[in-house]
């Protein structure tokens, strides 16, 4: 098992922020500026790997000897990434993309650790209720879908329009902490 002295989440986010605690008690939070481009041809099931190791990797090189956590997730229907909504009219655009039907959300997690990276990416499926324009409408104004890929949080406002899920929840939120676990733990120091 794994054991290190420091914990980084290369991460701002509030939500993975509090699925860490599940796994740790103490870490830092230093969040990298990275240009999130994805290589042309990268399947839209692997981009949120790529962006999570390209936050990690940085913050891996300036602190070899810390365990250092990167994440990120994308939300796909239909073979489309559906990333952080620019503004309201495309986070309408986003919803009702969603609405009645069953997408992927794919948390894309890398692990840097003493020089050796780990890689995975967790997969969860979301089927969403039926929305009414007028509910696409309120939950837009609640501005709660304007930083969060895919324009909605399972964990909030959303919630109401998931008929379910098939796979890890956390996932949907943000960081598989579960799987986050298993591998620190299935892993030599």
């Amino acid at each position: 098992m794994i054991k290190p002295e420091r914990i980084i989440l290369a991460s701002a986010s509030p939500r993975r922020r509090e699925l860490l605690k599940k796994v740790f008690s103490t870490f830092e939070v230093m969040p990298t500026e990275v240009e999130e481009i994805v290589p042309e041809g990268t399947p839209a099931r692997l981009q949120s790997e790529y962006l999570a190791m390209i936050k990690a990797r940085p913050l891996a090189d300036q602190y070899p000897d810390a365990l250092v956590i990167g994440s990120d997730t994308t939300v796909i229907v239909d073979d489309e990434v559906l990333g952080k909504p620019a503004d309201a009219e495309e986070a309408k655009q986003m919803l009702r993309s969603l609405s009645g039907r069953t997408h992927v959300v794919c948390t894309g997690v890398c692990l840097c650790y003493k020089g050796r990276e780990m890689r995975f990416t967790e997969s969860t499926e979301v089927e969403f209720y039926p929305m009414t324009e007028q509910e696409i409408e309120a939950y837009v104004a609640s501005g709660d879908p304007m930083d969060k890929a895919g324009a909605y949080g399972i964990q909030s406002g959303a919630g109401i329009y998931i008929k379910g899920i098939r796979g890890d929840y956390d996932t949907v939120m943000g960081l598989p902490a579960a799987r986050i676990y298993q591998e620190i733990k299935n892993h030599d120091e």
